[in-house]
């Protein structure tokens, strides 16, 4: 797991799974915010698990639930175009137009949303 510090954002990038339930989502968020001091997280797709992109299995919604709940703002950055689920795409878009939760394609994107905020 790779993290740097841009604009009081903590970039984190990892080869591997870090969110794979509620536990390890909280566990991850407190982390970095321990080790950083940083309540702006943005973290490479490929290092969240597949069924969060999955609405019906309800994981999104616990997960990013906890990220509101210890008042951290997150990006998760990566190639969404694989997906052709109606709800997860309405549930993109309704969060990029919030305050709290992004989804976006690449880094850049990430840390100039989540300067926004």
């Amino acid at each position: 797991m790779e993290t740097k510090i841009i604009n009081n954002i903590t970039v984190v990038n990892s080869k591997e799974l870090i969110i794979k339930d509620v536990q390890s989502a909280i566990d991850f968020i407190m982390t970095i915010k321990y080790e950083t001091n940083c309540n702006k997280i943005a973290l490479n797709k490929s290092a969240v698990i597949e069924d969060f992109f999955i609405l019906s299995k309800g994981l999104a919604g616990e997960i990013l639930q906890k990220f509101i709940n210890y008042q951290t703002k997150f990006a998760i950055y990566g190639d969404y175009s694989k997906y052709t689920s109606k709800p997860l795409k309405d549930f993109i878009y309704e969060s990029n137009n919030g305050k709290d939760i992004f989804f976006v394609e690449n880094e850049d994107e990430a840390i100039e949303m989540l300067s926004k905020v």
